[in-house]
């Protein structure tokens, strides 16, 4: 898919080149408020941070800029038509919450207080998520200057939650009553990255997770092993079999009916994949582990983009201090989670697991599981006008062929689908070294404001080449 990048506008990027210390100075302004919304007595900053974009958003041109209460924190919506009524309208998503972070978590700077070195924006929401909400801002108005218009080529809203660092709990329902004003074509999830500082990449889809916990639970105290062991269920080692005989030997997940739907990758896929300079020893310090292991028939990386997955999170029951005890113990208890991918039914699997757990226990076993919720997950089908818009808008700020990647992680992408009947496309510039949710975390400027350059062609291309779908 990949092709020679048009070249630059050179107003887009004289306009962005000159705006770029006063954005800087906004997005330090909104970087200086603690939104974290996981912790209660900041809920007033999550709510200030609401407020500041909203004003940010007006002074931008927005005519519509609202904040949306929930029953948790609130969201920010902005709506800006375009003036030709045929053009598409596309969402972009984002969030101005925060993790939590404080100088003692190993952080060289104060988190809440933006400091520039070289070239890069530390401060916690730097990469994740406000520098790459903001940076549409910017796009849109390089946009309507390098054009002259007073309306953007296509229709463009804005939905900003607050509670994404906090699993979005309320925003599917947040979704089904503002449904109508959320009504659009297409939308972009600004909440994610590319590849690395020299490979610009597009997400083209999401894993789901649906998690839960196992409790297991022999018998009624903790009894002598030497008395009773052999001849009573014991929950530890229920635990431990019900872990190993969640894969085969092939490291296939052996739940009846697991694989039901899933969407096997294509050929084209595989290739797309494969074009990634991928470093696998590199990768393997990353994830801090001497060897990759996995699904058999498949690489790494279509392992954590495209394949779904069960993980033994946590397993634990009886004795865990020093010396020995020699006890069956009374309870036991595992924690999974399944990724899943395009095709698959959560539900499904959670009842699967239900059946095969009760299928597998001894009579003496008592067992709960609990499950923690499930998100879906979300692919962007590779022929879609939308994501050629996008390729192309990216490769011309960039002045290169733009690869293409998916995300292991889940997020609320396919409550956007789902609600708004509509593709999502990915438009991330963040880098892995940006450090989501850990100390240090940045923003590396320069992809910053290609991000910013890649908002403002977006919108021109989507108007030119929407129809051809």
């Amino acid at each position: 898919m990949s092709t020679t990048p048009a070249p630059p506008d050179s107003a887009v990027r004289t306009f962005i080149q000159d705006q770029r210390p006063a954005f800087l100075r906004d997005l330090c302004d909104w970087l200086r408020i603690p939104s974290v919304s996981a912790d209660p007595e900041r809920a007033p900053e999550v709510g200030r941070s609401a407020d500041w974009l909203a004003s940010a958003l007006r002074a931008t041109g927005f005519p519509v800029v609202e904040v949306w209460e929930t029953e948790g924190a609130p969201a920010v919506f902005a709506e800006w038509p375009s003036d030709d009524p045929a053009a598409p309208t596309v969402l972009v998503y984002g969030h101005h919450d925060v993790q939590p972070a404080a100088r003692a978590d190993g952080w060289h700077s104060e988190p809440f207080e933006p400091e520039e070195r070289d070239g890069r924006l530390y401060a916690r929401g730097a990469a994740d998520d406000k520098g790459q909400v903001l940076f549409h801002a910017l796009g849109l108005r390089a946009h309507l200057a390098a054009t002259g218009r007073s309306a953007p080529a296509v229709g463009v809203k804005l939905l900003v939650e607050g509670e994404e660092e906090s699993g979005s709990p309320h925003f599917p329902a947040l979704l089904r009553t503002h449904a109508p004003r959320l009504d659009c074509d297409a939308v972009v999830v600004s909440d994610t990255g590319m590849w690395d500082e020299n490979t610009p990449t597009v997400c083209t889809g999401m894993r789901g997770l649906t998690d839960c916990q196992i409790d297991l639970y022999g018998p009624a105290q903790d009894v002598h092993s030497g008395s009773f062991g052999g001849a009573v269920p014991n929950p530890a080692t229920e635990a431990a079999r019900l872990a190993a005989a969640l894969h085969d030997e092939d490291r296939r997940v052996t739940l009846p009916g697991f694989y039901d739907g899933v969407v096997e990758l294509t050929e084209e896929e595989r290739t797309l994949f494969a074009e990634l300079p991928f470093d696998e020893d590199a990768w393997l310090r990353t994830a801090h582990s001497r060897a990759a292991l996995g699904e058999s028939g498949y690489t790494t990386l279509e392992r954590v983009w495209a394949r779904p997955t069960a993980e033994v999170n946590g397993i634990g029951g009886g004795y865990q201090g020093p010396g020995g005890k020699t006890i069956v113990p009374a309870t036991a208890g595992l924690k999974l989670s399944f990724r899943t991918v395009a095709g698959q039914d959560e539900e499904k699997i959670q009842q699967a697991l239900r059946d095969w757990v009760a299928g597998r226990l001894p009579a003496g076993i008592r067992h709960e599981i609990t499950f923690w919720g499930a998100t879906r997950p979300c692919l962007t089908p590779l022929d879609h006008p939308a994501l050629r818009s996008l390729t192309r808008a990216m490769g011309r700020a960039f002045g290169t062929p733009v690869r293409f990647t998916r995300e292991g992680g889940s997020g609320p992408a396919a409550d956007l689908r789902d609600a708004l009947g509509v593709p999502v496309l990915f438009l991330g510039i963040s880098v892995p070294s940006d450090g989501w949710h850990a100390p240090n975390e940045k923003i590396e400027l320069d992809l910053l404001f290609k991000g910013a350059e890649t908002a403002a062609y977006l919108w021109e291309d989507l108007a030119a080449h929407w129809s051809e779908g």
